[in-house]
């Protein structure tokens, strides 16, 4: 079954921090197998929403998106972040 990781930036610290973070995160993420789904400001929000950066990416299984976030390379763009960024991150199953 098919699983997300949803990110929601909360605060940007420093834009350089994060822009090295995007560059290594990308690549280790689709390498993994990740596939983006949607990434950017929402255009619309409702209820509690808030208008913070979301970035979505489809994995093949909760197993496959816990793996690329434990793996080398993602964990060397999380040390490129280091604390550039304030984020809440979940990875939540698909629904079958």
């Amino acid at each position: 079954m098919s699983a997300y990781w949803i990110s929601l930036y909360r605060e940007v610290r420093d834009e350089q921090k994060l822009a090295a973070y995007a560059e290594l995160a990308g690549p280790a993420l689709t390498g993994a197998g990740g596939t983006f789904i949607a990434r950017g400001m929402p255009e619309q929000t409702y209820e509690a929403g808030v208008a913070a950066r979301c970035v979505v990416i489809e994995f093949a299984s909760v197993e496959a998106a816990v793996a690329a976030h434990d793996g080398a390379a993602y964990q060397e763009a999380l040390a490129a972040l280091d604390g550039g960024a304030v984020r809440d991150m979940r990875i939540v199953p698909g629904v079958a």
